[in-house]
């Protein structure tokens, strides 16, 4: 795979120098501009040596609200005090380590997180010198979740009860009643996906378990991955042995290279356990599994952009219909499922689909795992049920940091915007007011949501893995103009609403931050918002809007507060 090989080049080399290149070329029997076509793409890459220290802070939610603008600053500040070139300080996109915001990375290789301009002018002095930052991995630790249905042991006993009886119609029956649904953010019923790829035509298939999280505010699959690998690869061999599948991949984000280790690791041990390979536990299956590090990217988490850069190409998202599940990697039948996802299966076949639907509440189905951060007193990835409370959960992670009151919430990082503490009815869909809001109260109590599909659903609203709270000293307006520069700068370009409207979001945005949005400009934006929802061609350009439309139309104090109160 040529994206791997490259990888490999910059491993070793600390970037892609001309004469690999044409090695690779030679090697692969590939036209050296097919190697550019790729290396030019990926944010992984480096076609230039790199400095002697090259410091990337994140700017994103969690990490803007910790004061990423003025830390970046700062560090700008004590890499001009070095020779010119030598030291190079810029922003990157979310490193997944939220809840350690002020989140960087050193070298591409080491990851800090609670980062002040102190440690960092540090780790600069140290890295200039030739050592090697102390990183601040997440180590594995007991997960103490209903999830992990082993207590942190590695037994596949879920396995071995399926190959004692491999009755795949009756698995897909177990999981249809368990309810569990796809934990990346679209929420399709699993047995629905395993189901068609099972039933599709062809003695070739393919399992991709998606773990590039690449979400702001999203980190619960680093967790799972690190703490208990043994899930995902339990989950990816029966997926594969159910839907006939003999070959699978884990394709992880470069930036997580504790779970990268952790994974390879246990499936080097589950192979020399007899797990993978060629017989598996002596009943005869077979089933293979490896990694694939992705080369970088926010858009690369859609499944077909995914399945672009297994392929060796760019990995922008691809027209569908046809879909995955027919025509996915190498245009074979692919179950495409997220470590969540996967990591539920175990358990369902160990105690029944019954055992999980039945741990939600207030008629909700089943339990997922949640990232919280931002002003809360404990961020973090907590395990709770489907049909909480957003009230609920915020108790769970602590309730508001320093006794703030809380102002808005992001239910799916920024993907599906903002939303205030009280929503006036009027912004919300008739069924759900009647049905949720008590006759004549002008508001709804977002804490009084219920977190699940369907809530959720009838309120027109997103519910992701990403949970990001913000409390009473918050200018919307600018969390807002943040949101959109992420999408703005993790947009493929494949498509022109996306690219072109991208760009118009934030200059917007900013207009409007800065006190200058001239008369008509705030229709235009939602105007704007709702061509790119409408005409991109995935979900990228079609929720980039999402923050910036929402404020507008839920945050109306803020927005008159940076135009000198004029109306709305």
């Amino acid at each position: 795979m040529i994206v791997q090989e490259l990888q490999k080049i910059q491993e070793r080399c600390g970037w892609l120098p001309p004469e690999e290149l044409v090695g690779l070329s030679t090697r692969l029997a590939v036209p050296l501009h097919r190697l550019h076509e790729v290396a030019s793409y990926y944010p992984l890459y480096r076609l230039k040596p790199p400095p002697k220290v090259d410091i990337k802070v994140c700017r994103d939610m969690a990490c803007h609200m910790a004061g990423a603008s003025r830390l970046r600053a700062e560090c700008e500040a004590v890499a001009a005090e070095y020779p010119a070139g030598e030291v190079a300080v810029s922003g990157v996109s979310c490193l997944g380590r939220c809840d350690g915001a002020v989140a960087a990375s050193v070298n591409d290789h080491h990851y800090l997180t609670r980062q002040t301009a102190e440690a960092l002018r540090a780790v600069i002095a140290s890295a200039h010198a030739g050592n090697a930052p102390h990183a601040h991995h997440h180590k594995a630790k007991p997960l103490g979740f209903k999830i992990d249905v082993y207590e942190g042991r590695p037994e596949y006993r879920a396995l071995a009860k399926w190959l004692s009886n491999p009755d795949a119609a009756a698995l897909l029956k177990e999981l249809e009643a368990s309810g569990l649904r796809g934990m990346g953010g679209a929420g399709f019923p699993t047995f629905r996906k395993w189901g068609a790829v099972r039933g599709a035509p062809g003695a070739t298939k393919y399992v991709v378990c998606n773990a590039d999280e690449s979400e702001p505010g999203t980190f619960k699959d680093r967790e799972l991955m690190i703490s208990a690998p043994w899930l995902v690869v339990e989950g990816i061999i029966l997926a594969g042995l159910v839907v006939g599948a003999g070959r699978g991949w884990i394709y992880i984000r470069h930036e997580y290279p504790e779970a990268i280790d952790a994974v390879r690791a246990e499936i080097a041990r589950a192979r020399s356990a007899g797990i993978l390979g060629s017989n598996i536990l002596g009943k005869g299956a077979s089933f293979e599994l490896d990694v694939f590090v992705s080369p970088g990217g926010y858009v690369q988490g859609e499944e077909s952009a995914l399945l672009e850069a297994m392929e060796d190409r760019r990995g922008e998202p691809r027209n569908k219909p046809p879909f995955p599940v027919f025509q996915g990697l190498f245009g074979k039948p692919t179950v495409i499922n997220n470590v969540e996802t996967l990591s539920w299966v175990p358990g369902i076949i160990i105690h029944g689909g019954a055992w999980y639907r039945d741990m939600g509440t207030r008629g909700a189905t089943g339990m997922r795992l949640v990232s919280i951060s931002g002003d809360v007193a404990k961020p973090g990835v907590y395990e709770v049920p489907f049909g909480q409370t957003m009230r609920e959960l915020l108790e769970t992670a602590g309730g508001m940091a320093g006794g703030k009151a809380f102002k808005a919430v992001a239910l799916s990082g920024p993907s599906g915007g903002f939303y205030p503490a009280r929503v006036p009815v009027g912004e919300l869909p008739p069924p759900f007011v009647a049905k949720r809001v008590p006759a004549g109260q002008p508001y709804f109590e977002i804490l009084d949501l219920q977190l699940d599909f369907g809530t959720c659903g009838e309120m027109a609203a997103m519910l992701g893995a990403a949970c990001v709270v913000y409390d009473e000293t918050r200018d919307m307006v600018d969390q807002a103009r943040n949101a959109v520069e992420f999408y703005r700068n993790e947009s493929c370009g494949k498509c022109v609403p996306c690219r072109v409207g991208g760009q118009k979001l934030v200059e917007m945005a900013g207009e409007l931050a800065e006190g200058r949005s001239p008369p008509g400009r705030l229709e235009l934006i939602r105007d704007l918002g709702e061509t790119m929802g409408i005409t991109s061609i995935c979900g990228l350009g079609q929720v980039a809007s999402n923050p910036v439309t929402s404020l507008l139309r839920y945050f109306p104090a803020d927005v008159g507060a940076v135009r000198g109160g004029r109306p709305t």
